[in-house]
């Protein structure tokens, strides 16, 4: 009996590595979110935003994280804010105004 007790007992810490790294926690989703202006100019929409992203279970810091720019009325900064989304490997990349549209497209 003891026999059939350590052979169950091996079995199942063979698999504890694989339950182990089953629970491994994997990357968050990265959003880029790329502002026109200036943060205090945008705070309505970046507040409203966060809040539609935790109704959807979306909470930054915790199952998503968000990378915030700010071009400050300055269009040429749109590319490399771009580029940089793409060094992060951002998974999706927000922003409003046809020229940051342009650029990110």
């Amino acid at each position: 009996m003891r026999r059939r007790e350590l052979i169950k007992l091996l079995g199942g810490a063979a698999g504890w590595p694989l339950a182990a790294q089953a629970q491994q926690p994997s990357k968050l989703p990265i959003i880029g979110f790329l502002g026109a202006t200036t943060p205090s100019i945008w705070s309505a929409f970046v507040a409203a935003f966060q809040q539609r992203l935790r109704e959807l279970g979306w909470i930054d810091d915790s199952t998503v994280t968000i990378e915030y720019r700010w071009a400050q009325g300055r269009d040429e900064l749109y590319a490399a804010f771009a580029a940089e989304f793409i060094r992060l490997k951002v998974d999706v990349i927000v922003t409003a105004g046809t020229d940051a549209i342009i650029t990110v497209m």
